[in-house]
């Protein structure tokens, strides 16, 4: 996730993500209905009503995953390898780049998960997709700390507030495995999906492209300082966000003629 475009592309994906699971939470709130795992309806007769009974999220899971994939190979100058070979030395070349690979990676097996669970077996097995969840934010959470060790100032406290969000969020889906019906998880897990999402779009906007036009300086403990802060900012608008989603959610299916 280095450059601008490496934060940019995985923290939508993580965004819209926790859009989607906003949706999901308030839909079953307000229907009184099972949270995400809604019984299949029988497949009806077809070519068309067939594709419209396909989970997609699995899809969009792998796709964003090979985008990313695509991405970060991209950007890597030269040729990638793994252990350079110079003068009877093993070095290990582009460390992040192979943890920004091993994430993505997870994140596809996860949504390869998600397709045969949901679309392939006789029965949706929620634990197997909620074990891939897991694994992927462990590893998520594993990866981000060792990602840290060359960092300093800026970039330091903005990716520290990161693993806080990371941290929290596996804690969360560790909690959902065991009980996977709670209310109360889904909606935490909805509101840091999309903290984390934007909070990683928004660093990349803070090291590579500032709005203000002027760069973050690594010296300055007030800018250091200030990171903080506009992270508060930056959870605040996120719960007044969630509260509009659910506003919205509420006319839509009791009043704009979202489906029964």
């Amino acid at each position: 996730m280095g450059g601008f475009e490496g934060h940019l592309y995985p923290g939508l994906s993580l965004f819209l993500y926790g859009l989607y699971h906003a949706r999901l939470i308030f839909r079953a709130l307000i229907r009184n209905s099972p949270v995400q795992y809604l019984p299949r309806c029988p497949w009806s007769k077809g070519r068309w009503a067939r594709l419209q009974q396909i989970y997609y999220v699995g899809l969009v899971k792998i796709l964003s995953a090979c985008i990313l994939v695509a991405q970060e190979l991209h950007s890597i100058p030269g040729q990638f390898v793994f252990i350079s070979k110079i003068y009877h030395q093993r070095n290990f070349l582009y460390r992040k780049q192979w943890q920004h690979l091993t994430l993505y990676v997870t994140f596809f097996l996860s949504g390869c998960v998600d397709v045969v669970s949901q679309n392939l077996l006789p029965q949706r097995c929620a634990a197997l997709e909620q074990s891939a969840q897991v694994l992927g934010m462990f590893l998520l959470l594993s990866l981000m700390v060792s990602h840290i060790q060359d960092s300093e100032g800026v970039e330091l406290q903005s990716h520290m507030l990161l693993i806080q969000v990371i941290f929290l969020l596996t804690l969360v889906v560790i909690a959902e495995f065991w009980a996977p019906n709670v209310l109360q998880l889904w909606v935490m897990k909805a509101f840091l999906y999309l903290i984390l999402g934007s909070w990683l779009m928004q660093i990349g906007f803070m090291l590579y492209k500032p709005i203000s036009g002027h760069k973050w300086m690594d010296d300055d403990k007030n800018d250091i300082i200030f990171v903080t802060t506009f992270f508060c900012w930056h959870v605040a608008f996120l719960a007044i966000l969630m509260t509009w989603i659910y506003g919205f959610s509420f006319w839509w299916y009791c009043y704009g003629g979202g489906e029964a």
